[in-house]
């Protein structure tokens, strides 16, 4: 090998080698009070998203009173909406995570966060994640579930049944929707409503589950404003093993 072609291959395997070293370094609510501990992690970068701006602002204001002496909690970034791209690549960037608060990551922003290995946190109630994030940084966050998500699915047309109530025609566009999933109803990246499936059918049949690039029909337990557009999460919640 040429003196040339060995500094080219030096040159690659410390740039990878730094890559790793970063990525290994992301932070995570997870490992967070280790992170403290060891003297990684100074400043908790945050980005928040949510439904609407009042939810912005109150997050933003409870997680920044969580600061430390060891720790500061800043939110860099903050906005209302779905998450994004975007956002994934500025806490990729910033070394931050994403707390979401009725809204979902969209598709590439999933796909984004999980190569970066960038942590997205997602709730429904603005108490729960104060909560989360104090108990992760004295290293009492201990979860006993995880959520699992199966699959998701479009909305395309909506029959209305009497005595039924709304019954929704939709596409599974990836993984599956089962009888026994709870179901997040999401509308322009907003969390409008959870529930539990009422009934699952593949043309006049009940059934237990439906797979990737098939229609299906579903009813869902108490939530009937359902719209064309909307998209169904499937998903159930796994206990983790301590």
């Amino acid at each position: 090998m040429s003196l040339l072609s060995r500094s080219v291959a030096e040159e690659r395997k410390d740039k990878i080698k730094a890559q790793q070293i970063q990525t290994s370094a992301r932070v995570s609510l997870d490992d967070l009070f280790n992170q403290i501990a060891q003297g990684a992690i100074k400043n908790l970068n945050i980005i928040v998203k949510a439904d609407v701006q009042g939810s912005v602002e109150a997050v933003t204001q409870s997680l920044e009173k969580l600061s430390n002496d060891e720790v500061r909690v800043r939110c860099i970034h903050g906005g209302v909406g779905a998450i994004t791209e975007t956002d994934v690549m500025l806490a990729a960037a910033s070394n931050a995570i994403i707390v979401g608060f009725n809204v979902r990551p969209d598709v590439n922003a999933r796909e984004y966060a999980e190569r970066d290995k960038v942590d997205i946190r997602l709730y429904r109630v603005i108490y729960n994640a104060i909560e989360d994030v104090e108990k992760a940084m004295k290293g009492m966050l201990a979860p006993r579930y995880k959520e699992v998500v199966l699959g998701r699915c479009e909305v395309r047309t909506v029959f209305k049944v009497s005595g039924v109530g709304a019954i929704a025609g939709c596409y599974v566009q990836e993984g599956k929707v089962t009888r026994s999933a709870q179901v997040r109803v999401v509308r322009d990246g907003i969390v409008i409503a959870e529930d539990k499936i009422s009934s699952l059918r593949r043309f006049k049949d009940d059934v237990k589950e439906v797979a990737t690039g098939y229609e299906c029909g579903i009813g869902l337990v108490n939530f009937n404003d359902i719209k064309e557009g909307d998209q169904f999460e499937a998903f159930i919640m796994e206990e983790i093993e301590r």
